[in-house]
């Protein structure tokens, strides 16, 4: 899904929705999470291959910072020991185009 700058708060919205309700289906305990990253489509494949489940959504560069921040002040305000490796050096490498969301706990 393809999102731009002014559905940025209404994706992260509809983002985290899915976390959570993903997180209840797969019966997510209190000492499991979800770790945040940005990441390219490359990227994305492999992390699809080596966890289970993953939540991911496509955005344009300019947005993706944006997105990712909404999303990661969301969910650090549910769930303080959320994991990302993300800082703003990160953000603008090219090709950087998936906000990607799995649960290092949960491997395939």
């Amino acid at each position: 899904m393809m999102i731009n700058t002014k559905t940025a708060i209404q994706q992260a919205r509809i983002y985290i929705y899915e976390l959570d309700n993903c997180a209840r289906e797969f019966g997510f305990k209190a000492d499991e999470g979800w770790k945040l990253n940005v990441l390219s489509d490359a990227e994305k494949v492999v992390v699809e291959k080596q966890y289970h489940p993953v939540i991911s959504v496509k955005a344009l560069p300019e947005v993706l910072s944006e997105l990712f921040n909404l999303v990661k002040d969301a969910l650090s305000q549910v769930k303080p020991n959320i994991i990302n490796s993300m800082t703003p050096e990160n953000l603008s490498m090219c090709g950087l185009q998936y906000l990607v969301a799995y649960n290092p706990k949960r491997v395939r």
